[in-house]
C-alpha cells in the first residue's frame, strides 16, 4: 500500500515553506518516525518524519521548491523493513604475538612540504581556511606562529572562500534588518547650552545652601524652573502654579471658584 507524505500544517502567519534537505532519496528504505525531509519557513525549520516503515517510491518536490500545507511531497511504499541489528558481542581470540615495535626514538616522517605550525597558528589557519603552506614562518626552525598567520591575513592573504545560497530564514532576517534601517528614524540631535553663569552661581551659593538645607545645590532646580514657568503663566492650566523667588521649590496654588469663573 502506498502512503502519501504531506506537508504538515504550517505555523500561523506562514503561508509556504521551502524544502531545505532531503535525508532520503527514491529507493531508500525508511523507518517509522525517521526524519525524512527538512522544511524551512520564515520562522522555523520543520522536520517531517516518515509515517510508516517502507521504501521511498517517489519524491515529488526537490530541494529548493516551495510547498504549501497538505501538499504531497513524497510517496512511500509500505512494507517491512529490516531494522539494524544490535551490535554483536566481541569474539575472544587467541592472543597473537605483537609485531616488533619501532624504536622509541624513531619519529613519524612528515611530508617534505608540510609546514610546522604552533597549536594557536593551526587553529587560526583552520578557522580562516588558510593554506598554511603559503605562510612564511618566522619562528625557530621556520615554525609558523600565530603572528605569522595574522600578518598574512592583514597583508591580504588569500582565503579559501565558498559562496553558498542564503537560506530562507537568513534571507528573511536580512530583509527585516534592511527594512528597519530604511524606515526607522536614525537621528541624533545635540543642543549646546552655555551653563557658565549657572555654574558660577552654584559655586557662589554652594556653601550657604549646604549649611541651610543640608544638601548640595545641583543643576536640577535651574532646569526645573524654566520648565514650570509656562504652566504657571498659562490661563488654561489645571491648578495655577507660582514659583517662589526665595526658594528652589515650587508652590502650587489652586484657583478659587470665583477666579475660575472669571477666567
Amino acid at each position: 500500500m502506498t502512503i502519501e507524505v504531506k506537508v504538515p500544517v504550517l505555523p500561523e502567519s506562514v503561508e509556504d515553506a521551502t524544502i531545505a534537505t532531503w535525508h532520503k532519496q527514491a529507493g531508500d528504505t525508511v523507518l517509522r518516525d525517521e526524519n525524512l525531509v527538512d522544511l524551512e519557513t520564515d520562522k522555523v525549520v520543520l522536520e517531517v518524519p516518515a509515517p510508516v516503515d517502507g521504501t521511498v517510491k517517489e519524491i515529488r518536490a526537490g530541494e529548493g521548491d516551495t510547498v504549501h500545507s497538505d501538499d504531497v511531497i513524497a510517496i512511500i511504499e509500505e512494507g517491512a523493513v529490516e531494522r539494524p541489528a544490535a551490535a554483536a558481542e566481541p569474539v575472544t581470540e587467541a592472543p597473537v604475538a605483537a609485531p616488533a615495535q619501532p624504536s622509541a626514538t624513531a619519529k613519524p616522517e612528515k611530508a617534505a612540504d608540510e609546514p610546522r605550525l604552533s597549536p594557536a597558528a593551526r587553529r587560526v589557519a583552520e578557522e580562516e581556511r588558510i593554506d598554511a603552506r603559503s605562510v612564511e614562518g618566522t619562528g625557530r626552525g621556520g615554525r609558523v606562529t600565530k603572528g605569522d598567520v595574522l600578518s598574512f591575513l592583514r597583508g591580504g592573504g588569500s582565503r579559501q572562500e565558498e559562496r553558498v545560497k542564503m537560506t530562507r530564514l537568513r534571507s528573511r532576517i536580512a530583509e527585516r534588518m534592511k527594512e528597519a534601517q530604511n524606515t526607522a528614524a536614525i537621528l541624533t540631535t545635540f543642543n549646546e547650552v552655555d551653563l557658565k553663569a549657572v555654574m558660577d552661581l552654584r559655586r557662589r551659593h554652594q556653601e550657604e545652601f549646604t549649611k541651610k538645607h543640608g544638601i548640595k545645590l545641583g543643576r536640577c532646580p535651574f532646569s526645573s524652573r524654566p520648565a514650570a514657568m509656562p504652566c504657571a503663566s498659562s490661563r488654561w492650566s489645571m491648578p495655577r502654579s507660582r514659583a517662589m523667588k526665595s526658594s528652589t521649590t515650587i508652590s502650587r496654588i489652586s484657583a478659587s471658584p470665583s477666579q475660575r469663573s472669571a477666567a
